[in-house]
């Protein structure tokens, strides 16, 4: 399969499968919404709607793109050849082990730069933005998007995906959760009484969309990461009022600025966000003033709505649970058998061959303090032995029931960073600006002390499972199954 950074592309390449379905007519007031959370709920295809209610024909919007662990591996030119989850994830995994960082090429002209706006001719609302729940305060362009920006100190490129809603013409807003590095970055331009300028990409091949909505460490650039998985360089146009890269294969951008809060704010929210709550209110928070805008013929927006656990979370499981399991072994912890996060939150589990006393306990605190993700959750991870599948959520949480005393294995962290959608948060805290909050982990694992005398685990073993399987092979087809008057 020919590996590219153009969507169109891969939305044919998914069609090839049977990946991908067409949606004519669909009104962009909640029935997109609607019609999304219905088919990712039954593990659906990837969507195309155009024809939509209030927009021009051509104004197109795509969502489920990587729902599935197949349009992942798609996406990012992977095997996946034993279509297991924690197989999966060991791929990835050692893609991202052997990825060499591949900086982006500027050319000159691509399919972005076929229409051009400036000035008076920008209108953000001929663009599809949907009104995705019930509960939402507004119409989101960006749940799919990318945020470019480029660090005033060192001038690194960072990409971050953030949620952006459309407030007038050439105004919108942008939600962006402390800590993350385009609120540092936007942050260091405000403490200089300067705006941030700002390029938002709403359209672009996952392979851009993955690294973007995933931890990438401080300094390196999701550009590269996206050139490394495709094996040359992502091919970019230098914005004209940012100077900030562009895909030039890309759907829909804007070049603007974001400035100062002190100079300009716009309420905004609430949003149904993919912590399954709409947690965040409504505040009044920064804005981009839109100077440029670039789009292809036929435009599609790129649409990633947050849904209730576990639908949204599938969108990056695979490489959250991947970055997580090579950052453990490259702090050189030894015997990592398995990293998954769990479908229903977020919740790192990591199954480990304890070697030594403390060894649980060294991977829990490892896993709690790194990039990839588990800062955002209460109960942060969870260790289990490699006798536990930790993409299996029912052998996870057996191993919690049994093997987890909560006096000696659950260890409780005050005061960490924390996060306005995290719905626990107490109204007095919120008022003060307070998001932070405690977290947990949770050893479960057989005590290291006497682990040769706890008791067996029921159940055939290896051998045994794979002779009866071989012997009895079409007991346990799946027409078999299905109909179990055949072998009465």
């Amino acid at each position: 399969m020919k590996h590219s950074d153009d969507l169109r592309e891969f939305l044919d390449q998914l069609g090839e499968v049977g990946e991908l379905r067409e949606v004519h007519g669909a009104d962009s007031h909640l029935e997109i919404g609607a019609i999304t959370e219905l088919i990712e709920e039954r593990g659906g295809p990837a969507l195309l709607f155009d024809e939509i209610k209030g927009y021009a024909k051509g104004q197109r919007v795509v969502t489920n793109l990587i729902t599935s662990s197949r349009r992942f591996a798609m996406a990012l030119g992977l095997s996946f050849k034993d279509e297991s989850q924690l197989g999966l994830i060991h791929e990835t995994k050692e893609k991202l082990k052997g990825l060499k960082a591949v900086p982006p090429k500027v050319v000159t002209k691509g399919p972005i730069t076929q229409n051009v706006q400036e000035g008076s001719d920008v209108d953000m609302r001929q663009f599809v933005a949907p009104f995705w729940h019930e509960l939402d305060g507004g119409n989101y362009i960006g749940t799919g998007c990318m945020v470019i920006m480029r660090d005033p100190d060192q001038g690194w490129i960072n990409i971050g995906v953030y949620r952006i809603q459309v407030h007038d013409r050439n105004l919108l807003g942008i939600y962006i959760a402390p800590g993350r590095h385009g609120s540092i970055i936007c942050h260091k331009y405000w403490q200089q009484g300067k705006s941030c300028p700002v390029v938002v990409v709403f359209g672009a091949h996952p392979l851009l969309f993955i690294p973007a909505a995933r931890a990438v460490p401080w300094g390196f650039s999701e550009y590269d990461v996206a050139g490394g998985f495709l094996e040359r360089p992502v091919e970019v146009i230098e914005g004209k009022f940012t100077g900030i890269p562009i895909p030039a294969s890309a759907e829909l951008a804007i070049e603007g600025e974001c400035p100062p809060p002190s100079e300009q704010v716009h309420d905004e929210g609430p949003f149904g966000e993919a912590t399954g709550y709409y947690a965040s209110g409504r505040q009044s928070i920064p804005v981009i003033r839109v100077k440029r805008v670039l789009y292809r013929n036929d435009p599609i927006n790129l649409g990633a709505p947050p849904l209730k656990p576990p639908a949204t979370w599938s969108i990056s499981r695979e490489l959250s649970s991947a970055n997580l399991w090579l950052d453990l072994e490259r702090q050189g912890i030894p015997e990592i058998k398995g990293v998954s996060m769990m479908r229903s939150g977020y919740i790192a589990v990591v199954a480990i061959r304890q070697r030594y006393g403390g060894h649980a306990r060294q991977v829990a605190m490892a896993a709690m303090s790194g990039p990839q993700g588990v800062w955002n959750c209460r109960f942060g991870v969870i260790v289990v032995d490699d006798d536990i599948d930790p993409t299996n959520e029912g052998d996870v949480m057996w191993a919690v029931a049994t093997r987890c005393d909560p006096v000696e294995a659950i260890h409780i962290i005050p005061d960490t960073l924390g996060n306005w959608l995290d719905p626990i948060i107490p109204p007095e805290k919120r008022a003060r600006g307070d998001i932070t909050k405690s977290r947990a982990m949770i050893i479960a694992c057989r005590p290291y002390k006497w682990i040769k005398e706890f008791a067996p685990v029921v159940g055939a073993s290896k051998e045994l499972r794979k002779a009866t399987l071989e012997k009895w092979t079409s007991l346990f087809q799946t027409k078999t199954l299905n109909n179990p008057q055949d072998h009465r």
